[in-house]
């Protein structure tokens, strides 16, 4: 039997069980709950039989209690508070509502029945750290016996090339605490662990020389044009994208609507190492712009391609780079 016992809310497919099964601590997830069908079926496949469909608006203490866990893992949805949403709503999103039920409504009761879990950890978007609703649980929770740190970390920290700035919210239930942390500031790193994150499109300190290459968590046999992007979108989007190159260590954050959308969807692959992209692109709109209507080809040697599905389940740590399981085969992954 594992020493702590965790519930996953929000889970989809599965990272924060990953993550937890990957760290030094002696916990399993005995329970998950997400509301989309695809996300449980492909969880339950990673996982186990320990994901239920749920409303999550809809758990009440008594349901909740009936687990006695030790840990709550809740991933809630990032969309009323990401940047990136010029309509964000936050607290009036009704995508909000399930994970302010349990804010309000659920763990107040089970601190009154003495029987709230003794460990917290919520991930977000960054801007989760200015909205109504991180007032809201920092609020509750230190009413009822917690005492919290808060983080933004992005993969860059760690060696991985993906700009992706979340927020992370710990939280003890006294008498446990946090040791050596006085301040209530939102942290930019791990305390105690390396120096305070700055954005290397700002510090021109060389950050990211430790951070991997792309090439590391490319496929190492693929045909790339399974992964092409089709012409009518570069003719008409292509100057848009972030292009990166195998050399390259950043990114950007991908999301759902990659291979769908241009901006803000992530990242597209320049395989051609060698090629100029600006003047490329420049000679590509030139020829454009005096109609020529074979302009497009001027773009294929640059070899622009989408990221593969495995590819980014290397860079989103759900399976390691080629180059490091080799390297960490009999070694623990720590925490």
């Amino acid at each position: 039997m594992p020493h702590i016992r965790a519930l996953e809310f929000y889970s989809g497919i599965g990272g924060l069980h990953l993550a937890l099964s990957r760290s030094k601590v002696d916990a399993a997830v005995i329970q998950a709950f997400d509301w989309d069908q695809t996300a449980c079926n492909v969880y339950r496949v990673n996982h186990g039989d320990v994901i239920r469909k749920a409303d999550i608006s809809c758990l009440t203490a008594e349901f909740l209690s009936s687990f006695q866990a030790d840990l709550w893992l809740l991933s809630p949805a990032c969309q009323p508070y990401t940047v990136l949403n010029p309509n964000a709503k936050g607290a009036e999103d009704p995508r909000a509502q399930s994970f302010l039920h349990l804010v309000k409504n659920v763990l107040p009761e089970l601190a009154a029945r003495n029987e709230h879990p003794s460990r917290l950890l919520v991930e977000n978007v960054a801007g989760f750290e200015d909205s109504t609703t991180r007032q809201l649980l920092m609020s509750t929770l230190r009413s009822i016996g917690y005492t919290t740190v808060e983080l933004l970390l992005t993969p860059l920290q760690f060696g991985i090339p993906n700009s992706r700035l979340r927020y992370y919210l710990l939280a003890k239930k006294a008498p446990i605490q946090f040791t050596g942390i006085t301040s209530e500031k939102v942290w930019r790193h791990i305390p105690g662990h390396g120096n305070e994150w700055l954005d290397p499109r700002f510090d021109m300190e060389g950050p990211l020389l430790n951070v991997q290459e792309i090439r590391s968590f490319m496929d190492s046999t693929q045909d790339s044009h399974d992964f092409s992007i089709p012409e009518k979108v570069l003719i008409k989007w292509g100057r848009l994208f972030d292009i990166v190159k195998p050399s390259s260590r950043r990114t950007c954050c991908f999301t759902r609507g990659y291979t769908q959308l241009v901006e803000r969807a992530g990242s597209v692959l320049q395989e051609n190492e060698d090629a100029d992209t600006t003047e490329t692109f420049n000679e590509f709109l030139e020829a454009q712009g005096r109609g020529d209507s074979h302009a497009i080809k001027i773009l294929e040697p640059l070899r622009l391609r989408y990221f593969s599905p495995s590819e980014l389940l290397r860079i989103f740590a759900f399976d390691l780079p080629a180059s490091e399981s080799r390297q960490r085969e009999s070694s623990t992954i720590i925490n």
